[in-house]
């Protein structure tokens, strides 16, 4: 389906300009929600037993095997643009989350694809803490913005953020987005509704999507440092370090999407796994970042 005409269409009926439309659904991601309990029929499975190739090993990091968080059919899901998914197949993500979360090596989450066609079979878990409780999911569709064109959100403080930074407080890049939301995006808010009120979702676990802002944010952090040790830019001061990685998050969220993320829940584990686009498109999943939080309240 043509998600991007749609839009277009919805917003020329209400009356906005038709560049200022194009410059807004340059940001406009769709992202695949999951939810349990819905009357369609199942795209994916929370927990379970997974179906691994005939001789495959339970996926493990040495002697810790990995629980199965999530498994999708990419064959049922949605077709969303720009979002290249595998045609057919499965994916499943393993991750033993409170281990991933004090480890920043990756060792303890791991994504197999497994292509149509493949001899499976259910696999028998090492150990029964492996197999989480089982629940069927469906899928629909939800809108996503990046962080700084999104609606004041409590949570986030972004909105509060602007309201407060005065003008001369503001860096350079601050400046320049701000400038961008008020002179280029003056439909802003009637075109964030539209969107929003076209595809909701209030799904607990996403497939694509934009990267959360705290795992793009400590990409571009690493992104930084790594391009300073190497000498490929100057040693940037500390007095501009946040600019500059405003910057750079805002350049990596072209680069990567989330691959899958589970929505925010206080006193519990979440799981994000994100890739560059480039690497989806190719299947290699293999290259895909964990990065697992503890929320508490």
């Amino acid at each position: 389906m043509d998600h991007q005409g749609e839009f277009r269409r919805a917003a020329l009926e209400a009356g906005i300009p038709d560049d200022e439309i194009g410059r807004f659904s340059r940001h406009l991601r769709l992202s695949i929600g999951l939810f349990g309990g819905g009357g369609g029929s199942p795209v994916g499975r929370f927990g379970g037993s997974p179906r691994l190739p005939v001789g495959m090993e339970w996926p493990s990091a040495g002697d810790v095997p990995l629980p199965l968080l999530l498994s999708v059919d990419c064959g049922a899901l949605p077709r969303v643009d720009g979002f290249d998914l595998p045609a057919d197949g499965t994916l499943l993500f393993f991750v033993r989350q409170e281990m991933d979360h004090e480890d920043s090596s990756g060792k303890y989450a791991r994504i197999v694809y497994v292509p149509d066609g493949t001899e499976t079979v259910v696999a028998e878990a090492p150990v029964s803490a492996c197999v989480r409780d089982q629940i069927d999911l469906c899928a629909e569709l939800k809108a996503e913005l990046p962080l700084w064109l999104q609606e004041g959100d409590e949570d986030e403080g972004w909105h509060e953020y602007w309201e407060d930074l005065e003008w001369e407080d503001m860096s350079p890049f601050q400046q320049q987005l701000f400038r961008y939301m008020e002179h280029d995006l003056p439909h802003l808010d009637e075109l964030r509704a539209l969107a929003y009120g076209l595809w909701p979702s209030g799904a607990a676990i996403a497939i694509g999507g934009y990267v959360d802002d705290e795992v793009i944010g400590s990409i571009a952090e690493q992104t930084l440092a790594g391009r300073e040790k190497a000498g490929e830019i100057p040693a940037i001061p500390i007095a501009q370090w946040y600019s500059r990685l405003e910057e750079e998050k805002h350049r990596l969220t072209s680069e990567w999407i989330s691959l899958a993320g589970e929505a925010r829940v206080y006193e519990e584990y979440r799981t994000s796994f994100v890739i560059r686009h480039d690497d989806l498109a190719a299947a290699r999943v293999d290259k895909a970042l964990a990065v697992t939080n503890f929320e508490a309240p």
